[in-house]
């Protein structure tokens, strides 16, 4: 078990959501509730708590209650499931989080200035006791037993700068900071048309994602040559956040995405002789 956290005081960012396109503005304020609770502030301080029966998935994980939704959570989600935050008010004043550099890393560095407050309660894990696989078609997530927190990823995409990526660790906070949190979303220049028309992208920009073309990337340099499949571990780390508890277990992916990770954490949560507290 560990000690359940909060922020020691409050954090302030603004930018652009990147499906909504709106300006937004987020407050993390510490809270000694023992829940993530969203507040939204242009609804007259409407407050929805962070419920896996109320979250979607559509190209990001959102939170839809009360009329109203939050869009994006993951990248946010991801800092505070490693971080051992669990106790916080998310204020903001638009529905999705910002999108910031398209990474979690700004998320990190403000959270981390602001500091890290212990608080009294103790939080128990879930240990995975036997194996289980999710899958559909060609996709799928798999939990395996271990006696730490693992995550194994591999993508594949008919495009030459990526091909079939994989990548494995041990992840902790310090190479979550380090080695996950700065990959950043990636999206193809030739999929913006139709995204636009669902609805989603409209504020997707060289400045906040990692874009590609037929041959190659477009938006700059990358920052790890295998920045696609380090970003697939960010978005399933804010995924497996919906848990509520921390993970010890090996959890592999294979050509996924939010969808299929929030099934497997349904799944999970559904049956609880697969895993224990610990």
């Amino acid at each position: 078990m560990r000690e359940k956290g909060t922020i020691q005081k409050e954090v302030y960012l603004s930018g652009v959501g990147i499906h909504s396109g709106e300006k937004v503005d987020l407050i993390l304020k510490p809270s000694s509730s023992g829940e993530i609770i969203f507040r939204r502030t242009d609804l007259s301080n409407l407050e929805l708590n962070l419920d896996i029966k109320k979250i979607e998935s559509k190209n990001s994980i959102n939170l839809v209650s009360k009329g109203c939704k939050i869009q994006t959570l993951e990248h946010l989600m991801a800092v505070l499931f490693m971080s051992g935050i669990n106790s916080l008010i998310v204020e903001l004043n638009g529905s999705e989080i910002p999108a910031m550099d398209g990474s979690a890393s700004p998320f990190v560095r403000e959270i981390h200035r602001a500091g890290i407050r212990q608080l009294p309660d103790r939080q128990k894990s879930i240990k995975i006791l036997q194996p289980f696989v999710i899958q559909e078609k060609e996709a799928s997530v798999s939990f395996h037993p271990d006696q730490a927190f693992k995550i194994t990823y591999s993508i594949e995409y008919d495009h030459p700068f990526i091909r079939r990526q994989e990548l494995g660790l041990t992840v902790n906070k310090e190479n979550f900071i380090t080695e996950i949190a700065p990959a950043r979303t990636f999206g193809f220049l030739k999929d913006v048309p139709a995204l636009r028309a669902q609805g989603l992208t409209l504020g997707g920009s060289l400045d906040n994602a990692v874009v590609l073309d037929e041959i190659g990337v477009i938006s700059g340099p990358l920052r790890f040559p295998d920045e696609f499949v380090r970003h697939k571990i960010l978005d399933l780390i804010g995924d497996l956040s919906l848990l509520a508890f921390p993970l010890v277990g090996h959890c592999k992916a294979d050509k996924a995405g939010h969808r299929l990770h929030l099934k497997a954490v349904r799944f999970l949560l559904d049956n609880p002789e697969y895993w224990t507290f610990e």
